[in-house]
């Protein structure tokens, strides 16, 4: 899975099962670019605008018998209107964009966990996003029981599937990693919020750097 699409910008995503520590890694990551002068783009899959806010809605709190094939449309449908009208403007500015998930959450969920077939997902979406693929992914890695055990509030459909789900899930995103070592990185996230944040930084300062020499980072 490689990327025939070129732009200024930088485009990093974040990735990994339910309760895995994401928001909170991504606002500390938000907060040491700005502290360095970048002022990046946050967003998030599914939503970043309000029609994929109002799909995101369908997809986390929707009704309990929407079968795969529909919430694997759902999905690309709103990461197509996303990256068409936010992301790839973005990008193409120069700018970093640091996003919550990405179409990686579609193969791991739907094509792996779902069973609607690996190639089959990440097929569909490559599609629906024209191509556009990440120039880093974070995946945040932690056992399925130790992320339920961190869970809080009332948990959406896809939190509410079994352990042996989000196994599933976690077993396909080790293989997106091994199958894609150029772009994925990862990250042991059983360690507490400032351990884990020190590894994201140390993984993605070879990529800020690359850029901010280039002079193709967006800045505050």
């Amino acid at each position: 899975m490689s990327s025939t699409v070129t732009y200024p910008g930088l485009f990093i995503t974040f990735e990994g099962g339910d309760s895995c520590g994401k928001s909170t890694q991504i606002a500390s990551t938000k907060q040491w670019l700005e502290e360095s002068g970048i002022a990046p783009l946050l967003t998030r899959e599914p939503g970043g605008t309000e029609l994929g806010e109002k799909l995101r809605e369908l997809i986390i709190h929707g009704p309990d018998d929407m079968d795969s094939h529909t919430e694997a449309l759902l999905y690309s449908a709103q990461r197509a209107y996303h990256m068409e009208t936010k992301v790839r403007p973005a990008l193409l500015r120069g700018e970093v964009v640091l996003q919550d998930r990405y179409l990686d959450s579609s193969v791991a969920y739907q094509g792996a966990a779902r069973e609607l077939g690996v190639d089959e997902i990440l097929q569909l979406n490559l599609w629906a996003v024209k191509g556009l693929l990440p120039d880093v992914t974070i995946f945040l890695d932690l056992d399925p029981e130790v992320a339920f055990a961190r869970r809080t509030g009332e948990p959406d459909r896809l939190e509410r599937e079994p352990n042996s789900f989000q196994h599933r899930v976690r077993e396909q995103y080790y293989e997106l990693s091994k199958t894609y070592p150029d772009r994925y990185r990862v990250i042991d996230a059983s360690g507490d919020v400032q351990s884990v944040q020190r590894q994201i930084r140390q993984a993605l300062e070879p990529f800020i750097e690359k850029h901010l020499h280039a002079g193709k980072v967006g800045h505050a």
